[in-house]
């Protein structure tokens, strides 16, 4: 979950690798540094901590240089310290990488046999002395392809020496890696966002593929160490600026800006003139698919858990979901009939991608729900269904939970036109209904006051619940997801009626227990799961929709009402609040919500 920068240009590169550095800082915070090439040595200075304790050290100590690589890392093998810090050097070899070198154990005890001496406790540092050590007898090309071979887990490299003070190296196996081509200077960096600043042209590496990039043109290699040609992709622009403007947070402006990831979702599929939705180019008939597979991570895989509710309630396909982390390592019984939906904010997901590359390789059906379309999931999909909610910088995913969420039940709506599931004058009823769904957002978002308030009982407790039945037990999940991220709160989602089940004996007195309950087919069922913990000392947050009619229990602790639109959509008001919860919680506290211990946005390791 690190990331990457590399810069080989005729200008010094330090101030530009830094400014590169703060864009990939999402992927991780643990620290930062930064190595260049100057007067035929290798410079490095490396920070604990944040982008900006790096920056402040480079100030200090000028780094001349116009070639160089960056690195900010979230820890994986080693303490988050400055020794185990990235670059990793030695006298002649500079590394940054991203990934995990599953058999660094073995290759360490081989090098220390030669005679090398390792400073730190990461994983990375035997990718430094293997290339040392195969320089010995191998020119760079082989000694790049060598060393590749020995390594096994997943990596993006970056890679500069001292010998070749006019190349930067960058390989693949796994973790992504781009390459960006600018005047008289050439870019390697784990994804797009961090290259848009400088360039939009782009070439996206391919598992096994390393590349040497030089200030007029790059050369890219196969596995074998054989010279091969690459598209240049031009990449749109328009998303390269994105601030938190008078926001204290990138999250507090990301909830605001769910009610326009709803419009720009709805506007991109939904043919108003016609009544109707359009997803152009789908390739499979819809006798084609007889199941569905829903596979995602972490929030994407609470989107996933929504879908089925959706997919089973509107059409008459059999639906699964998985997390992928379980997917791939299961036996799976794959069948032709399937269609494998991916769900991926970043379209970065080590696990994700990975079951992805294995329904590719069993000929399955393969379609991706993304928000960043030049991603490898998305590459590597046959079919792609954006959700147009721009750039999230928030570890803790909001609009895009809403946006995969909105393009799912999209998909469900569609296919069950397709298949003759849902009668035209409900599905017409269903479309006006979305479409009044934004506004409905924007109200339900000013609930604020109320949430602020309720956030400081969160706080003083040692854990809490999320219950929820049918469509809401997703979003409960979800709640629960939130809280835990930014508040570093235990919290745990249920479904209401298993709380008898073994989960009731958590419930003592003062526990603050959220119920979702809108006025549903469960409503009545979910109130007696909620009197059960009322009777039990909890104190209860409902949150229901409006109604005329009261709700039928005492002494519940407060109520906060979402606006009320059909049941399918009930599910996106309901978020609204939790999300509230979750930031105020952690605002009072007074942690970093952005940037959320131990965590990244996106999740290139397995």
């Amino acid at each position: 979950m690190c990331g990457i920068i590399g810069i080989n240009s005729n200008r010094p590169v330090s101030s530009t690798i830094i400014s590169s550095l703060k864009k990939l800082e999402y992927r991780g915070y643990d620290s930062a540094g930064i190595a260049t090439l100057s007067n035929n040595e290798i410079n490095e200075v490396k920070s604990e901590g944040r982008v900006d304790n790096l920056e402040n050290n480079l100030l200090v100590q000028k780094m001349e240089g116009t070639i160089g690589i960056g690195h900010v890392r979230w820890a994986t093998h080693g303490l988050p310290n400055s020794i185990n810090a990235h670059p990793h050097s030695s006298q002649n070899v500079s590394v940054v990488h991203n990934g995990i070198i599953e058999n660094s154990t073995l290759l360490k005890k081989f090098l220390v046999s030669k005679g090398h001496k390792f400073k730190s406790q990461t994983d990375t540092e035997v990718i430094v002395h293997l290339i040392t050590e195969n320089l010995k007898t191998e020119n760079i090309v082989n000694s790049i392809k060598k060393t590749l071979k020995s390594l096994h887990g997943s990596f993006a490299l970056g890679i500069i020496f001292k010998d070749q003070p006019d190349l930067i190296v960058g390989a693949r196996r796994g973790s992504p890696l781009a390459v960006g081509y600018g005047p008289n200077e050439n870019y390697l960096g784990s994804d797009s966002y961090a290259l848009k600043a400088m360039t939009n042209k782009i070439t996206y590496l391919n598992d096994g593929e390393f590349c040497i990039i030089k200030k007029d043109h790059v050369e890219f290699f196969n596995e074998d160490g054989d010279k091969i040609n690459k598209k240049v992709l031009e990449l749109s622009l328009e998303d390269e600026k994105y601030d938190k403007g008078d926001y204290k947070h990138f999250m507090a402006k990301e909830i605001e800006e769910q009610p326009t990831t709803l419009k720009n979702g709805i506007n991109e599929y939904v043919d108003t003139l016609n009544n109707d939705i359009n997803i152009y180019n789908f390739p499979w008939k819809t006798n084609e698919i007889s199941s569905i597979t829903l596979i995602g991570c972490g929030t994407a895989y609470h989107s996933c858990l929504m879908a089925k509710y959706w997919f089973e309630e509107l059409t008459s396909l059999d639906v699964n979901v998985d997390i992928a982390s379980e997917f791939r390592y299961r036996k799976n019984r794959f069948k032709k009939e399937t269609l494998y939906i991916f769900v991926s904010q970043s379209g970065e997901t080590a696990d994700t991608y990975a079951a992805l590359d294995l329904c590719n390789k069993n000929g399955m059906k393969t379609c991706a729900v993304v928000n960043v379309i030049e991603s490898s999931i998305a590459r590597d999909s046959q079919f792609v269904l954006p959700i147009h909610c721009g750039i999230e910088i928030g570890v803790a995913s909001t609009k895009a939970f809403l946006g995969q969420i909105l393009i799912l039940y999209i998909l469900a709506l569609k296919l069950s036109l397709l298949r003759n599931d849902i009668k035209k004058d409900l599905f017409i009823e269903k479309l006006k209904d979305l479409k009044k769904l934004p506004k409905l957002v924007e109200q339900t978002l000013l609930t604020e006051n109320k949430i602020q308030t309720i956030s400081a009982t969160f706080n003083e407790a040692k854990g809490s619940m999320f219950l929820g039945r049918g469509f809401s037990y997703p979003i409960a999940l979800e709640g629960a997801l939130k809280l835990k991220e930014l508040s570093y709160i235990h919290a745990e989602g249920y479904p209401a009626g298993e709380m008898k089940h073994g989960p009731l004996a958590l419930i003592e007195e003062g526990m603050p227990v959220v119920v979702l309950a809108p006025r549903d087919n469960y409503y009545k069922k979910t109130i007696s799961n909620m009197q059960e913990v009322i009777a039990r000392g909890a104190k209860v947050l409902l949150i229901t929709n409006k109604s005329k009619d009261e709700v039928v229990s005492e002494n519940i602790w407060e109520t906060i009402e979402v606006e009320s639109t059909n049941e399918d959509l009930l599910p996106f008001l309901l978020t609204i609040p939790l999300q509230k919860l979750a930031y105020y919680s952690a605002l009072k506290k007074g942690y970093d919500i952005d940037k959320p211990r131990n965590l990244a946005k996106s999740v290139t390791v397995e």
